[in-house]
Protein backbone atom coordinates (compact mmCIF):
# COMPACT_ATOMS: atom_id res chain seq x y z
CA UNK A 1 0.00 0.00 0.00
CA UNK A 2 1.60 3.22 -0.64
CA UNK A 3 2.34 6.05 1.91
CA UNK A 4 -0.60 8.49 3.16
CA UNK A 5 1.42 11.09 1.39
CA UNK A 6 1.94 9.44 -2.29
CA UNK A 7 -1.72 9.54 -2.07
CA UNK A 8 -2.88 12.47 -1.15
CA UNK A 9 -0.41 13.58 -3.95
CA UNK A 10 -1.92 11.66 -6.37
CA UNK A 11 -5.61 12.87 -5.60
CA UNK A 12 -5.31 16.27 -5.29
CA UNK A 13 -2.78 16.65 -8.30
CA UNK A 14 -5.16 14.26 -10.34
CA UNK A 15 -8.58 16.96 -9.38
CA UNK A 16 -6.41 20.11 -10.10
CA UNK A 17 -4.92 18.69 -13.61
CA UNK A 18 -7.93 17.00 -14.36
CA UNK A 19 -10.17 20.47 -14.97
CA UNK A 20 -9.58 23.64 -16.62
CA UNK A 21 -10.68 27.13 -16.88
CA UNK A 22 -11.06 29.59 -20.23
CA UNK A 23 -7.51 30.36 -21.62
CA UNK A 24 -8.57 33.19 -23.06
CA UNK A 25 -9.57 35.28 -19.88
CA UNK A 26 -6.94 38.17 -19.64
CA UNK A 27 -5.36 37.48 -16.50
CA UNK A 28 -4.30 34.54 -17.33
CA UNK A 29 -3.61 34.67 -21.24
CA UNK A 30 -1.04 37.41 -21.08
CA UNK A 31 1.38 35.38 -19.02
CA UNK A 32 1.24 33.06 -21.43
CA UNK A 33 1.61 35.33 -24.09
CA UNK A 34 4.76 36.68 -22.55
CA UNK A 35 5.42 33.02 -22.28
CA UNK A 36 5.08 32.29 -25.79
CA UNK A 37 7.25 35.22 -27.20
CA UNK A 38 10.00 34.43 -25.19
CA UNK A 39 10.17 30.92 -25.98
CA UNK A 40 9.54 31.08 -29.93
CA UNK A 41 11.20 34.68 -30.25
CA UNK A 42 13.43 35.68 -27.76
CA UNK A 43 11.58 38.54 -27.11
CA UNK A 44 9.37 39.71 -23.91
CA UNK A 45 7.43 42.01 -26.03
CA UNK A 46 3.69 40.67 -26.78
CA UNK A 47 2.91 43.38 -29.46
CA UNK A 48 1.56 40.43 -31.59
CA UNK A 49 -1.11 39.80 -28.55
CA UNK A 50 -2.02 42.82 -27.40
CA UNK A 51 -5.20 42.95 -28.75
CA UNK A 52 -6.40 39.83 -27.24
CA UNK A 53 -5.94 40.98 -23.72
CA UNK A 54 -7.39 43.90 -21.52
CA UNK A 55 -4.49 43.20 -19.01
CA UNK A 56 -1.41 44.82 -20.36
CA UNK A 57 1.71 47.37 -19.86
CA UNK A 58 3.14 49.78 -22.17
CA UNK A 59 6.47 50.89 -22.47
CA UNK A 60 7.19 53.08 -25.35
CA UNK A 61 5.95 51.96 -28.26
CA UNK A 62 5.52 47.92 -27.09
CA UNK A 63 3.54 46.02 -24.95
CA UNK A 64 4.83 43.46 -22.23
CA UNK A 65 3.10 41.64 -19.19
CA UNK A 66 1.70 43.72 -16.57
CA UNK A 67 2.27 41.16 -13.84
CA UNK A 68 5.11 39.73 -12.17
CA UNK A 69 6.73 37.46 -14.24
CA UNK A 70 6.85 34.50 -11.78
CA UNK A 71 3.99 32.28 -13.61
CA UNK A 72 5.38 33.22 -17.06
CA UNK A 73 8.95 32.16 -16.21
CA UNK A 74 7.47 28.86 -14.82
CA UNK A 75 5.79 28.03 -18.03
CA UNK A 76 8.46 28.81 -20.30
CA UNK A 77 9.59 25.53 -19.90
CA UNK A 78 6.03 23.86 -20.50
CA UNK A 79 5.61 25.92 -24.24
CA UNK A 80 9.38 24.77 -25.45
CA UNK A 81 8.59 21.19 -24.41
CA UNK A 82 5.13 21.24 -25.69
CA UNK A 83 6.18 22.71 -28.88
CA UNK A 84 9.18 20.15 -29.32
CA UNK A 85 6.98 17.85 -29.00
CA UNK A 86 4.19 18.65 -31.20
CA UNK A 87 6.73 20.52 -33.85
CA UNK A 88 3.51 23.48 -33.55
CA UNK A 89 4.01 26.97 -32.92
CA UNK A 90 2.09 30.70 -32.78
CA UNK A 91 4.10 31.60 -35.79
CA UNK A 92 1.76 30.42 -38.80
CA UNK A 93 -1.02 30.78 -36.21
CA UNK A 94 -3.90 33.34 -36.98
CA UNK A 95 -3.61 35.06 -33.72
CA UNK A 96 -7.74 35.07 -33.43
CA UNK A 97 -9.80 33.98 -30.50
CA UNK A 98 -12.13 32.70 -33.08
CA UNK A 99 -9.79 30.58 -34.73
CA UNK A 100 -9.72 27.37 -33.34
CA UNK A 101 -6.48 25.95 -34.81
CA UNK A 102 -4.97 28.88 -32.37
CA UNK A 103 -7.82 28.17 -29.56
CA UNK A 104 -6.29 24.96 -29.22
CA UNK A 105 -2.77 26.19 -29.51
CA UNK A 106 -3.39 28.18 -26.20
CA UNK A 107 -5.70 25.69 -24.80
CA UNK A 108 -3.56 23.16 -24.59
CA UNK A 109 -0.54 25.03 -23.52
CA UNK A 110 -2.76 26.54 -20.45
CA UNK A 111 -3.94 23.11 -19.46
CA UNK A 112 -0.18 21.68 -19.03
CA UNK A 113 1.43 24.96 -18.01
CA UNK A 114 -1.61 25.23 -14.91
CA UNK A 115 -1.00 20.90 -14.32
CA UNK A 116 3.00 21.29 -14.49
CA UNK A 117 2.84 24.13 -12.12
CA UNK A 118 -0.39 24.89 -10.16
CA UNK A 119 -1.46 21.48 -9.63
CA UNK A 120 1.88 20.10 -8.57
CA UNK A 121 2.27 22.76 -6.06
CA UNK A 122 -0.84 22.04 -4.60
CA UNK A 123 -0.55 18.56 -4.41
CA UNK A 124 3.13 19.63 -2.57
CA UNK A 125 1.44 21.84 0.06
CA UNK A 126 -1.26 19.69 0.86
CA UNK A 127 1.17 16.80 1.67
CA UNK A 128 3.13 20.09 3.58
CA UNK A 129 0.13 20.68 5.59
CA UNK A 130 -1.02 16.84 6.62
CA UNK A 131 2.61 16.85 7.79
CA UNK A 132 1.90 19.83 9.96
CA UNK A 133 -0.76 18.36 11.22
CA UNK A 134 1.17 15.30 12.26
CA UNK A 135 3.31 17.21 14.21
CA UNK A 136 0.65 19.38 15.62
CA UNK A 137 -1.54 16.59 16.66
CA UNK A 138 -0.12 13.59 16.55
CA UNK A 139 -2.29 12.45 14.26
CA UNK A 140 -1.71 11.82 10.15
CA UNK A 141 -5.99 12.06 9.95
CA UNK A 142 -6.14 14.98 12.02
CA UNK A 143 -3.57 16.67 9.08
CA UNK A 144 -5.19 14.87 6.13
CA UNK A 145 -8.49 16.34 7.08
CA UNK A 146 -7.11 19.89 7.06
CA UNK A 147 -5.04 18.94 3.75
CA UNK A 148 -8.36 17.85 1.75
CA UNK A 149 -9.86 21.10 3.37
CA UNK A 150 -6.97 23.90 2.28
CA UNK A 151 -6.92 21.87 -1.17
CA UNK A 152 -10.50 20.91 -2.45
CA UNK A 153 -12.68 22.48 -0.02
CA UNK A 154 -11.73 26.06 -1.15
CA UNK A 155 -10.99 27.91 -4.04
CA UNK A 156 -7.44 27.36 -4.53
CA UNK A 157 -9.02 23.97 -6.52
CA UNK A 158 -10.14 25.92 -9.33
CA UNK A 159 -7.17 28.62 -9.25
CA UNK A 160 -5.31 25.75 -9.82
CA UNK A 161 -6.31 25.43 -13.11
CA UNK A 162 -5.31 28.69 -14.31
CA UNK A 163 -1.99 30.64 -14.57
CA UNK A 164 -3.40 33.07 -11.93
CA UNK A 165 -0.60 32.90 -8.82
CA UNK A 166 -3.26 32.38 -6.58
CA UNK A 167 -2.61 28.95 -5.49
CA UNK A 168 0.83 28.83 -6.09
CA UNK A 169 1.43 31.67 -3.68
CA UNK A 170 -0.44 29.85 -1.19
CA UNK A 171 0.77 26.56 -1.73
CA UNK A 172 4.36 27.88 -1.21
CA UNK A 173 2.92 29.47 2.29
CA UNK A 174 2.36 26.23 3.40
CA UNK A 175 5.28 24.53 2.02
CA UNK A 176 7.28 27.61 3.93
CA UNK A 177 5.50 26.93 7.03
CA UNK A 178 5.83 23.21 7.49
CA UNK A 179 9.94 23.73 6.63
CA UNK A 180 10.27 26.02 9.76
CA UNK A 181 8.17 23.53 11.50
CA UNK A 182 10.67 20.61 10.96
CA UNK A 183 13.28 23.25 10.67
CA UNK A 184 12.89 23.99 14.19
CA UNK A 185 11.90 20.58 15.24
CA UNK A 186 14.00 17.16 16.40
CA UNK A 187 14.11 15.89 12.36
CA UNK A 188 15.75 19.38 10.80
CA UNK A 189 18.19 19.29 8.54
CA UNK A 190 20.53 22.16 7.21
CA UNK A 191 18.70 22.13 4.26
CA UNK A 192 14.98 23.12 5.38
CA UNK A 193 15.97 26.74 6.23
CA UNK A 194 17.41 27.78 2.79
CA UNK A 195 14.00 26.04 1.11
CA UNK A 196 11.61 27.73 2.94
CA UNK A 197 13.54 31.15 2.31
CA UNK A 198 13.42 29.69 -1.74
CA UNK A 199 9.44 28.98 -1.01
CA UNK A 200 9.27 32.78 0.44
CA UNK A 201 11.50 34.06 -2.07
CA UNK A 202 9.58 32.87 -5.25
CA UNK A 203 6.17 33.53 -4.08
CA UNK A 204 7.56 37.89 -4.55
CA UNK A 205 8.31 36.64 -8.03
CA UNK A 206 4.42 35.05 -8.29
CA UNK A 207 2.67 38.24 -6.51
CA UNK A 208 4.99 40.87 -5.16
CA UNK A 209 2.08 41.89 -2.78
CA UNK A 210 3.02 37.81 -1.20
CA UNK A 211 5.72 40.08 1.01
CA UNK A 212 2.71 40.87 3.24
CA UNK A 213 2.49 37.34 3.73
CA UNK A 214 5.99 36.48 3.92
CA UNK A 215 6.87 38.57 6.60
CA UNK A 216 4.39 36.76 9.07
CA UNK A 217 6.83 33.42 8.23
CA UNK A 218 9.75 34.88 8.66
CA UNK A 219 8.82 36.31 12.01
CA UNK A 220 7.54 33.08 13.04
CA UNK A 221 11.04 31.47 12.27
CA UNK A 222 12.83 33.98 14.09
CA UNK A 223 10.63 33.52 17.04
CA UNK A 224 10.84 29.39 16.68
CA UNK A 225 15.10 30.04 16.44
CA UNK A 226 15.14 31.97 19.53
CA UNK A 227 15.77 29.23 21.74
CA UNK A 228 18.62 27.35 19.49
CA UNK A 229 22.47 28.00 19.73
CA UNK A 230 23.57 31.25 18.58
CA UNK A 231 26.00 29.68 15.40
CA UNK A 232 23.08 27.31 14.38
CA UNK A 233 20.25 30.00 14.05
CA UNK A 234 22.73 32.52 12.82
CA UNK A 235 23.16 29.76 9.88
CA UNK A 236 19.49 28.81 9.63
CA UNK A 237 18.47 32.74 8.74
CA UNK A 238 21.37 33.10 6.73
CA UNK A 239 20.46 29.92 4.46
CA UNK A 240 17.02 31.57 4.02
CA UNK A 241 18.00 34.66 3.20
CA UNK A 242 20.76 33.84 0.58
CA UNK A 243 17.85 31.74 -0.66
CA UNK A 244 15.10 33.93 -0.90
CA UNK A 245 17.41 36.49 -2.12
CA UNK A 246 18.89 34.17 -5.03
CA UNK A 247 15.09 33.10 -5.71
CA UNK A 248 14.87 37.25 -6.69
CA UNK A 249 17.24 36.69 -9.25
CA UNK A 250 14.98 35.44 -12.25
CA UNK A 251 12.60 38.48 -11.32
CA UNK A 252 15.91 40.95 -12.26
CA UNK A 253 16.81 39.28 -14.95
CA UNK A 254 13.49 39.06 -16.63
CA UNK A 255 13.20 42.65 -16.06
CA UNK A 256 16.62 43.20 -17.58
CA UNK A 257 15.73 41.12 -20.51
CA UNK A 258 12.07 42.80 -20.88
CA UNK A 259 12.74 46.64 -20.08
CA UNK A 260 16.62 46.76 -20.28
CA UNK A 261 16.59 48.19 -16.56
CA UNK A 262 16.07 45.00 -13.14
CA UNK A 263 14.49 47.91 -11.43
CA UNK A 264 11.43 48.60 -13.66
CA UNK A 265 7.91 46.70 -12.91
CA UNK A 266 5.00 45.72 -15.16
CA UNK A 267 2.93 47.14 -12.94
CA UNK A 268 4.59 50.68 -13.96
CA UNK A 269 3.18 50.89 -17.50
CA UNK A 270 -0.48 49.02 -16.66
CA UNK A 271 -2.72 50.32 -19.71
CA UNK A 272 -6.47 50.93 -19.45
CA UNK A 273 -6.63 50.48 -15.14
CA UNK A 274 -6.74 54.01 -13.95
CA UNK A 275 -7.35 52.75 -10.21
CA UNK A 276 -3.30 51.19 -10.03
CA UNK A 277 -2.38 54.76 -10.20
CA UNK A 278 -4.46 55.44 -6.65
CA UNK A 279 -2.44 54.85 -3.38
CA UNK A 280 0.41 51.58 -4.17
CA UNK A 281 -0.50 50.19 -7.43
CA UNK A 282 -4.20 50.59 -6.24
CA UNK A 283 -3.72 49.48 -2.35
CA UNK A 284 -4.71 52.64 -0.09
CA UNK A 285 -6.33 51.46 3.37
CA UNK A 286 -9.01 48.55 4.46
CA UNK A 287 -12.31 49.77 3.57
CA UNK A 288 -14.88 48.02 6.44
CA UNK A 289 -17.90 47.29 3.93
CA UNK A 290 -15.69 46.07 1.91
CA UNK A 291 -13.96 43.38 4.37
CA UNK A 292 -17.47 42.73 5.69
CA UNK A 293 -18.16 41.39 1.41
CA UNK A 294 -14.60 39.59 1.02
CA UNK A 295 -15.81 37.50 4.13
CA UNK A 296 -19.63 37.09 3.73
CA UNK A 297 -20.75 39.18 0.76
CA UNK A 298 -22.93 36.88 -1.46
CA UNK A 299 -20.65 38.83 -4.38
CA UNK A 300 -17.40 37.36 -3.72
CA UNK A 301 -17.91 36.35 0.36
CA UNK A 302 -15.59 33.64 1.26
CA UNK A 303 -17.57 31.89 3.78
CA UNK A 304 -20.30 31.21 0.45
CA UNK A 305 -17.44 29.18 -1.43
CA UNK A 306 -15.23 27.88 1.57
CA UNK A 307 -17.41 26.91 4.50
CA UNK A 308 -14.64 24.50 5.80
CA UNK A 309 -12.72 27.91 7.19
CA UNK A 310 -15.43 28.11 9.78
CA UNK A 311 -13.94 25.17 11.71
CA UNK A 312 -10.71 27.21 11.68
CA UNK A 313 -12.05 29.56 14.72
CA UNK A 314 -12.73 26.89 17.48
CA UNK A 315 -8.96 25.55 15.64
CA UNK A 316 -7.14 28.98 16.57
CA UNK A 317 -8.38 28.97 20.00
CA UNK A 318 -7.50 24.92 20.35
CA UNK A 319 -4.15 25.78 19.04
CA UNK A 320 -3.57 28.61 21.89
CA UNK A 321 -4.85 26.58 25.03
CA UNK A 322 -2.74 23.35 23.81
CA UNK A 323 0.69 25.48 23.54
CA UNK A 324 1.19 26.12 19.77
CA UNK A 325 0.68 29.30 20.49
CA UNK A 326 3.01 30.86 18.12
CA UNK A 327 1.53 28.88 15.32
CA UNK A 328 -2.18 30.27 16.39
CA UNK A 329 -0.42 33.85 16.07
CA UNK A 330 0.94 33.42 12.30
CA UNK A 331 -2.20 31.81 11.52
CA UNK A 332 -4.52 34.21 12.73
CA UNK A 333 -2.03 37.59 11.51
CA UNK A 334 -1.63 35.72 8.13
CA UNK A 335 -5.14 35.17 7.89
CA UNK A 336 -5.88 39.14 8.90
CA UNK A 337 -3.47 40.19 6.47
CA UNK A 338 -4.88 38.83 3.62
CA UNK A 339 -8.32 39.99 3.97
CA UNK A 340 -7.33 43.10 5.24
CA UNK A 341 -4.83 43.49 1.73
CA UNK A 342 -7.49 42.33 -0.59
CA UNK A 343 -10.43 45.22 1.72
CA UNK A 344 -7.41 47.94 0.66
CA UNK A 345 -7.39 46.97 -3.06
CA UNK A 346 -9.34 49.51 -5.43
CA UNK A 347 -10.29 46.45 -7.50
CA UNK A 348 -11.54 44.74 -4.80
CA UNK A 349 -13.95 42.04 -6.31
CA UNK A 350 -11.10 41.08 -8.90
CA UNK A 351 -13.22 41.60 -11.76
CA UNK A 352 -13.86 37.95 -12.62
CA UNK A 353 -13.74 35.83 -10.02
CA UNK A 354 -15.55 32.87 -7.57
CA UNK A 355 -14.85 34.12 -4.05
CA UNK A 356 -12.39 36.90 -2.88
CA UNK A 357 -9.32 35.94 -4.81
CA UNK A 358 -7.11 38.37 -3.68
CA UNK A 359 -7.56 37.20 -0.63
CA UNK A 360 -6.65 33.43 -1.21
CA UNK A 361 -3.56 33.62 0.84
CA UNK A 362 -6.00 33.26 4.42
CA UNK A 363 -6.76 29.76 3.04
CA UNK A 364 -3.30 28.73 3.79
CA UNK A 365 -2.80 30.54 7.34
CA UNK A 366 -6.22 29.25 8.05
CA UNK A 367 -5.63 25.56 7.42
CA UNK A 368 -3.22 25.46 9.87
CA UNK A 369 -5.86 25.59 12.30
CA UNK A 370 -7.73 22.90 10.87
CA UNK A 371 -6.12 19.57 12.13
CA UNK A 372 -6.49 20.41 15.67
CA UNK A 373 -10.35 20.72 15.68
CA UNK A 374 -10.61 17.04 13.65
CA UNK A 375 -7.84 15.66 16.49
CA UNK A 376 -9.79 17.22 19.53
CA UNK A 377 -13.53 16.21 18.30
CA UNK A 378 -15.54 13.43 19.53
CA UNK A 379 -17.33 10.79 16.88
CA UNK A 380 -20.46 13.25 16.66
CA UNK A 381 -18.14 16.37 15.97
CA UNK A 382 -16.30 14.51 13.46
CA UNK A 383 -19.03 13.55 11.90
CA UNK A 384 -19.83 17.17 11.23
CA UNK A 385 -16.28 18.49 10.24
CA UNK A 386 -16.90 15.57 7.72
CA UNK A 387 -19.92 16.46 6.68
CA UNK A 388 -18.91 20.37 6.04
CA UNK A 389 -16.10 18.90 4.13
CA UNK A 390 -17.78 17.09 1.90
CA UNK A 391 -20.04 20.33 1.42
CA UNK A 392 -16.76 22.37 0.97
CA UNK A 393 -15.55 19.44 -1.55
CA UNK A 394 -18.73 19.51 -3.41
CA UNK A 395 -18.99 23.03 -3.74
CA UNK A 396 -15.61 23.52 -4.91
CA UNK A 397 -15.78 20.45 -7.09
CA UNK A 398 -18.40 22.55 -9.10
CA UNK A 399 -16.47 25.45 -9.43
CA UNK A 400 -13.07 23.83 -10.54
CA UNK A 401 -15.21 21.89 -12.95
CA UNK A 402 -17.38 24.93 -14.25
CA UNK A 403 -15.69 27.91 -13.96
CA UNK A 404 -13.34 29.17 -11.60
CA UNK A 405 -13.56 32.94 -13.09
CA UNK A 406 -17.56 33.31 -12.37
CA UNK A 407 -18.88 36.87 -14.33
CA UNK A 408 -18.07 40.18 -12.67
CA UNK A 409 -21.74 40.68 -13.32
CA UNK A 410 -23.09 37.69 -11.58
CA UNK A 411 -24.48 39.27 -8.47
CA UNK A 412 -24.32 35.95 -6.55
CA UNK A 413 -20.98 34.52 -8.27
CA UNK A 414 -21.42 30.68 -7.33
CA UNK A 415 -25.00 30.68 -7.84
CA UNK A 416 -25.25 32.83 -10.67
CA UNK A 417 -22.09 32.58 -12.33
CA UNK A 418 -21.51 28.98 -11.75
CA UNK A 419 -24.13 26.87 -11.24
CA UNK A 420 -26.64 28.53 -13.53
CA UNK A 421 -24.71 29.83 -16.22
CA UNK A 422 -22.84 26.65 -16.53
CA UNK A 423 -22.27 23.95 -13.99
CA UNK A 424 -26.27 22.57 -14.31
CA UNK A 425 -26.32 23.42 -18.29
CA UNK A 426 -23.15 20.89 -18.13
CA UNK A 427 -21.07 23.44 -19.37
CA UNK A 428 -17.87 21.25 -18.09
CA UNK A 429 -14.23 21.43 -18.90
CA UNK A 430 -12.64 18.14 -18.05
CA UNK A 431 -9.42 16.46 -19.91
CA UNK A 432 -11.72 14.01 -21.50
CA UNK A 433 -14.30 16.20 -22.92
CA UNK A 434 -11.50 19.15 -24.01
CA UNK A 435 -9.12 16.80 -25.87
CA UNK A 436 -11.10 13.37 -26.73
CA UNK A 437 -14.66 13.97 -27.19
CA UNK A 438 -16.12 12.65 -24.50
CA UNK A 439 -19.49 14.46 -23.29
CA UNK A 440 -18.52 16.95 -20.23
CA UNK A 441 -20.80 14.70 -17.76
CA UNK A 442 -18.94 11.47 -18.85
CA UNK A 443 -15.44 12.95 -18.12
CA UNK A 444 -16.70 14.42 -14.67
CA UNK A 445 -17.51 11.11 -13.80
CA UNK A 446 -13.95 9.48 -15.14
CA UNK A 447 -12.72 12.18 -12.37
CA UNK A 448 -15.26 10.82 -9.85
CA UNK A 449 -14.51 6.84 -10.02
CA UNK A 450 -10.50 7.71 -10.21
CA UNK A 451 -10.85 10.21 -7.26
CA UNK A 452 -13.00 7.78 -4.97
CA UNK A 453 -10.47 5.12 -5.61
CA UNK A 454 -7.67 7.62 -4.60
CA UNK A 455 -9.74 8.61 -1.76
CA UNK A 456 -10.69 5.30 -0.78
CA UNK A 457 -6.78 3.75 -0.30
CA UNK A 458 -5.93 7.33 1.36
CA UNK A 459 -8.72 6.47 4.12
CA UNK A 460 -6.84 2.94 4.23
CA UNK A 461 -3.39 3.78 4.40
CA UNK A 462 -4.63 6.45 7.07
CA UNK A 463 -6.58 3.55 9.35
CA UNK A 464 -3.41 1.50 9.35
CA UNK A 465 -1.19 4.68 10.99
CA UNK A 466 -0.12 4.69 14.17
CA UNK A 467 -1.54 7.49 16.28
CA UNK A 468 1.69 8.84 17.93
CA UNK A 469 1.45 10.95 20.76
CA UNK A 470 2.20 15.08 20.39
CA UNK A 471 6.11 15.19 21.15
CA UNK A 472 6.54 18.11 19.39
CA UNK A 473 3.83 20.37 21.81
CA UNK A 474 5.90 23.35 22.84
CA UNK A 475 5.33 27.06 23.41
CA UNK A 476 6.96 28.34 20.41
CA UNK A 477 11.09 27.61 20.69
CA UNK A 478 12.58 25.36 18.81
CA UNK A 479 13.03 21.49 20.96
CA UNK A 480 16.71 20.94 21.34
CA UNK A 481 18.03 17.66 22.07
Amino acid sequence: MPRPSILLFALVWLSAAWFGSWHWNPNSAVRLFAAIGIVERHDAAIDRFEALTIDKARFGAHFYLDKPPGMTLMAMPVVALTDAATGDSAEDKVLATTDPVFDRYMKLRQWLAAAAINATLLALAAVALMDIGRRVTGSAGAGAFGALAFALGTPLWGWATTLFGHCAVASLLVIAVRLVLKGTGDDRSRADAPLAGLALGWALVIEHSALLFALPVGIFALWRLRAAPRIEAARAAGGAVLAGTAAMIPLLAYNLFAFGTPFRLGYEGVVGWEGMQQGLFGLTYPHVAVLGEVLAGTHRGMLWVAPVLLAALPGLWLLWRRGWRDLAVLAAVGAAAAFLYNASYVYWDGGNSTGPRHAMPAVAFLSLALPGVWAAAGLAGRAALSALLAGSVAINLTIAAAEITAPWSADNALVDGVWRERFWPGYLRTVPNEFFGWTPWQGLAMWAVAAAALFAALMFALSRQPQSANIYRTDGAARRS
